[in-house]
């Protein structure tokens, strides 16, 4: 018997998005980035974004996202992404506009920019992956790095006396009145990813709908910077990273917009 006869497009459980190019990936073995980029995937596919979409990934671990989903993309300089999306997003309003950061970039060159751009309330989503460290380029400490933390540049852990506090960059995005819909997500359990997509999903539908920035964070592993498994890096990130990154919704206008009275 064929092998085709038996594997019938009707009979998977699941089918890749049609947006999702059929490259290998670069990612490491056990690295977040890929699978949230399959939730993108399916979720502009789903949502019929696609040919409305434009993505800008900065310098970092996603910035060959072009490679992977099948959109139109725009490369930025390192922490500049929210400052190209904004270029694009208000000359081509009718647009979806998307940045796909890393912490590094984010929430250290990038601060910034993203901070102004969600005080106003640019109308683009923010994809947000934090995995404590610096992963392209060597194992940093970055600015989401967990005190006690060891990296490339804190070998005896992350320092507050010397190096700071780690950022909740997120909660910071939650005060500003220009965004609409605040959140943090993981992806390392089947359930995870599910809420992850959700999260997505009301992301994308809200810049649809012109309500502001959306900002989704989620809480990654990096296995190979964290020198660690990638079964060890999901139980180190739960036991590590969450009590300090809660997951959930920071914000969502949508449920907190007044009642009306008519």
């Amino acid at each position: 018997m064929n092998i085709s006869d038996i594997i019938k497009p009707e009979n998977l459980v699941y089918e890749k998005s049609k947006l999702q190019l059929n490259t290998i990936m670069h990612y490491c073995p056990g690295c977040s980035n890929g699978v949230v980029h399959k939730l993108i995937s399916e979720v502009l596919e789903e949502l019929g974004l696609q040919e409305r979409t434009i993505g800008v990934s900065p310098v970092g671990c996603g910035v060959f996202a072009y490679n992977y989903i099948d959109i139109d993309w725009q490369e930025a300089a390192h922490g500049r992404a929210p400052a190209v999306a904004t270029g694009i997003v208000r000359t081509n309003p009718d647009k979806i506009v998307f940045t796909y950061q890393g912490d590094g970039d984010l929430a250290s060159i990038g601060a910034a920019e993203i901070l102004h751009a969600c005080n106003r309330g640019e109308n683009i989503v923010v994809v947000f992956i934090n995995n404590g460290i610096y992963g392209m380029t060597g194992g940093q400490m970055a600015p989401t790095t967990l005190e006690g933390q060891v990296t490339s540049t804190t070998p005896f852990g992350r320092n507050i006396d010397l190096n700071g506090y780690p950022m909740k960059i997120t909660e910071l995005i939650a005060q500003l009145p220009g965004t609409s819909y605040v959140t943090r997500q993981s992806v390392q359990t089947a359930a995870a990813v599910r809420k992850c997509k959700n999260a997505l999903r009301k992301a994308f539908q809200n810049v649809d709908q012109k309500k502001g920035t959306s900002f989704v964070e989620v809480v990654s592993t990096c296995n190979s910077g964290w020198k660690m498994s990638p079964v060890q890096a999901n139980k180190w990130m739960e036991e590590n990273m969450f009590p300090f990154y809660p997951l959930g919704d920071m914000k969502d206008s949508e449920k907190n917009a007044p009642v009306s009275k008519n």
